[in-house]
């Protein structure tokens, strides 16, 4: 097991999240300069102050929300899981991990926590296929290596 640590403990993150965040990012930023520098009243004619922080403003909150949706992740130590997803980052140790799941249909990996919750890990995602299979395996991994597992109900 030893040997494995170093590729067992590698952050989760989307590959196909990144590569479009990064598309959409440069795409608004582009947009945005055009829409600058070609809008009536374009910088040296007048253009209103108002109007290019209001532009500014909006790109920003755009980049802003591409660029946290961009680095969701999920680093895995020994002692736990901390996951950043769009919002929240939430940190666990292990024993608060039930279960894993991953099913057709699901965007991404979702934990069944002890206390009956459910946090979504957005950090492995179905739009990467086959690689988000086998990340999905390495945490389930993970879960039952470090978890506590609950005695049967009844």
């Amino acid at each position: 097991m030893a040997g494995d640590a170093p590729t067992l403990y590698t952050p989760f993150r989307p590959r196909m999240t990144r590569v479009v965040g990064a598309g959409i990012g440069g795409l608004l930023t582009v947009s945005g300069v055009v829409l600058w520098l070609t809008s009536p009243g374009a910088p040296g004619t007048g253009y209103d102050a108002l109007n290019t922080a209001g532009l500014v403003a909006v790109l920003s909150l755009g980049l802003l929300l591409v660029w946290r949706h961009a680095t969701v992740h999920a680093l895995v130590t020994p002692e736990g899981i901390r996951v950043r997803n769009l919002v929240h980052t939430t940190v666990l140790a292990w024993d608060q991990i039930e279960g894993v799941r991953f099913g057709s249909g699901q965007p991404w990996v979702s934990l069944d926590l002890v206390d009956g919750n459910e946090l979504a890990v957005m950090a492995v995602q179905s739009a990467d296929g086959a690689f988000a299979t086998q990340e999905a395996r390495r945490l389930a991994t993970l879960v039952g290596a470090h978890g506590t597992p609950r005695p049967p109900a009844g």
